[in-house]
C-alpha cells in the first residue's frame, strides 16, 4: 500500500534536489532556500520522521549534515522519498491534483512575490503557461532541462504564490496554463 504525503515547497525542493543527484544527498543545500536555516531543520526533521531521508555516514564532509563522534553524517533521499515525489512513477497524481486543488491557506492570500529573474529557469516555465496554448510537461522539461517531479513541484509553486493554472487536454497530452487573474 503506497502512503500519500503532504509536502511543502521546501520539501519538495529539497527532495527533489536529491532526486536529481547520482548520490541522492539532499546536500549541499540549494541556494535558493539555504538562508533560512530554521525552516530547512524543520523540513529536514519532518523528512526524517516519514522515512522520506535517512541519515547516513558519509566521508566526505561537503555531504555532512551533522557529525557524531568524529563521523560525518549525511542526508540521503529514500525509496519512499522518491516515491513520494513520482520519480519512480510515470506520473504524479498526487501534484497533479494539487495544481488542480485551490490553496485556501494564508499564504495563498498573499500577493505574490517579485517577478522571477529574466532568463531564470521558472521565468522560462511561466512564460511558456502564459501562452495562449500554455504548455505540455513534456515542453517545459525540454525548456529547463528538469525532471518532470522537478517541473510539477515547480507548477505547485507557482500555484501556491497566486497563479491560477488550469489544466486541459491537448490530444492526448495534459496541457498547462496560467489563467489571467481577477
Amino acid at each position: 500500500m503506497t502512503k500519500n504525503f503532504r509536502l511543502n515547497d521546501l520539501q519538495l525542493v529539497l527532495l527533489s534536489n536529491a532526486a536529481s543527484r547520482d548520490n541522492g544527498s539532499l546536500l549541499p543545500l540549494p541556494e535558493s532556500c539555504a538562508q533560512d536555516v530554521t525552516r530547512i531543520r524543520k523540513a529536514v526533521g519532518s523528512l526524517l520522521r516519514r522515512g522520506l531521508v535517512e541519515e547516513i555516514a558519509t566521508v566526505d564532509r561537503n555531504l555532512c549534515w551533522r557529525e557524531e563522534d568524529q563521523d560525518y553524517i549525511g542526508l540521503f533521499i529514500t525509496d519512499v522519498g522518491r516515491s513520494a515525489i513520482g520519480v519512480n512513477e510515470e506520473q504524479s497524481d498526487a501534484v497533479d491534483a494539487a495544481i488542480a486543488t485551490p490553496d485556501t491557506s494564508e499564504q495563498a492570500a498573499t500577493t505574490k512575490t517579485a517577478s522571477p529573474r529574466a532568463g531564470s529557469k521558472i521565468g522560462t516555465v511561466i512564460a511558456l503557461l502564459e501562452r495562449k496554448e500554455g504548455a505540455t510537461l513534456d515542453e517545459m522539461v525540454a525548456a529547463t532541462g528538469w525532471l518532470p517531479h522537478t517541473t510539477r513541484a515547480a507548477l505547485t509553486g507557482l500555484r501556491k504564490k497566486g497563479h491560477t493554472i488550469e489544466k486541459t487536454r491537448r490530444g492526448d497530452v495534459t496541457c498547462y496554463r496560467i489563467t489571467a487573474e481577477s
